[in-house]
């Protein structure tokens, strides 16, 4: 891949267009904040969906509407060389470049209330701004430019492949197969997920969730207490057993965060629980400790374990073909005058599994701001127009 200077905008003057859309992304932004979309809300999902999925309309995307069962439905827009029909020969070869996002929030209705969508001190305020409808209307904004610099209009123009997802904050159930599926046909993949910071992320990590549950004996703890078996007790030594197994040199992780058990002080406790969730920077840890929580035995022989779960995301790893692709967005930006860093994060987005296919896959391309998930979500307007600039050259120049 590389920079083709020929037949394409200069970065600068992708920057003046990206600032004199700034008022209308900053619109398109308010209305996909004040569409509230929980991830279990299917009717709220699908009206946000169905909001990105009109401006995509109004940008010539060919839209095709994936309807999910119990979940919100998933918007896939193709932009591409009009005269270029999708099912022709041409077409099937072509190039194309997959924008990867969700619409669906961890905010339930009715945050807006409390949470209100406002500009002040420089950010915009409010549930999803930050994750992530805003990288959802930068890429809508980035696809405008391009037709407006008619840098979609060739045949040998790469095709941009725009999905957006209604399940990714609960671990994209229904949508993973078609992520991977459409992935496959691209030659990269750009995530809109929030910057970290300021950079771009090349590396994640993957992720895994076990509940363990835990049988003993109930007794009565003042007169027949040896004949009861204690799950807590028992819980508690597997609690310790499973945190030794961080290994923070690997980047492996092992956090106990949600435990339960018993019922009263004065009933040896019949049951316990316990939910783990696990962070591996290296795929071949994955296999490695679902065998260790396969083998977990109990130390009381009147106890029974039981586990459920496993690795749900793999790690996105710091690829060649990865670093190649930030490294082009690196000489971009400095062509529109600031540095680009890359940066890993220990959490998980819908870019682990691309990565994974071995698709090249670049994310942290969405706004700047902080707050994701919790009540200070902004992101920073100053940084809106130069990230829109940035993603639009990445489209539009990337071989």
């Amino acid at each position: 891949m590389s920079l083709q200077p020929k037949d394409t905008i200069p970065m600068r003057a992708l920057l003046a267009g990206a600032r004199r859309k700034e008022r209308a992304l900053m619109d398109l932004i308010r209305q996909l904040v004040h569409a509230e979309s929980p991830s279990d809300n299917k009717a709220a999902v699908d009206a946000c969906i169905e909001l990105a999925a009109s401006r995509a309309r109004d940008l010539r995307g060919r839209i095709k509407l994936h309807r999910m069962s119990g979940f919100g439905s998933v918007l896939e827009a193709r932009f591409s060389a009009q005269n270029l029909p999708a099912n022709s020969a041409a077409g099937a070869a072509k190039r194309q470049i997959l924008l990867l996002g969700h619409l669906d929030t961890v905010w339930p209705l009715g945050t807006l209330k409390s949470m209100p969508c406002r500009l002040s001190e420089g950010r915009l305020w409010g549930p999803g701004t930050l994750d992530m409808k805003s990288g959802v209307a930068m890429a809508l904004t980035a696809i405008e430019m391009l037709h407006e610099a008619e840098l979609l209009r060739r045949s040998a123009d790469p095709e941009i492949v725009l999905l957006l997802t209604g399940d990714e904050e609960v671990g994209s159930p229904v949508s993973r197969p078609i992520i991977e599926r459409l992935a496959r046909e691209c030659t990269a993949v750009y995530v809109l997920e929030p910057a970290q910071g300021l950079a771009y992320k090349t590396a994640r990590k993957g992720t895994g969730n076990w509940r363990i549950d835990v049988k003993g004996v109930a007794a009565h703890a003042g007169v027949d207490f040896e004949k009861g078996t204690n799950a807590i007790r028992e819980l508690a030594r597997v609690v310790e057993k499973v945190s030794a197994w961080t290994d923070l040199r690997r980047g492996l992780t092992v956090n106990v965060g949600v435990v339960g058990g018993g019922s009263k002080s004065n009933v040896i406790p019949a049951e316990a629980w316990a939910e783990v969730d696990v962070r591996i920077a290296r795929r071949a840890d994955g296999p490695r400790i679902e065998r260790r929580f396969a083998s977990l035995k109990p130390h009381d022989r009147n106890c029974t374990l039981s586990l459920t779960g496993g690795i749900n995301r793999p790690p996105m790893e710091r690829k060649r073909g990865t670093l190649r692709l930030y490294q082009q967005a690196r000489a971009l930006a400095a062509e529109l005058g600031f540095v680009l860093d890359e940066a890993a994060t220990g959490g998980a987005s819908d870019g682990n599994l691309t990565a994974a296919l071995g698709v090249p896959t670049l994310d942290g391309m969405g706004a700047v701001g902080e707050g994701a998930h919790a009540k200070h979500e902004s992101i920073l307007v100053e940084h809106l127009a130069p990230r829109t600039a940035l993603l639009a050259g990445m489209l539009a120049r990337y071989d």
